[in-house]
């Protein structure tokens, strides 16, 4: 299972959802859900601007746990 550290990054940054949101060109509400880790996918696009306004690589957001992948 993929799982997300964005709230790590993001605390580690000291931004907010809405600023990062904006920065990056997306809702609030959709990054709220890759914060969550709730989403089935992310666009590279938009990996690409979170780790631009981050200042980090796609592996400080991003974790592979062995386990089962959730279906729902």
């Amino acid at each position: 299972m993929i799982t997300t550290n964005l709230h790590v990054m993001m605390a580690k940054r000291r931004i907010g959802v809405g600023d990062l949101a904006a920065k990056v060109g997306i809702t609030p509400a959709n990054l709220s859900i890759l914060k969550n880790g709730k989403a089935k996918a992310i666009r590279f696009s938009t990996l690409d601007a979170i780790c631009r306004e981050l200042e980090c690589q796609p592996a400080d957001l991003l974790e592979y746990e062995p386990g089962e992948a959730d279906d729902d």
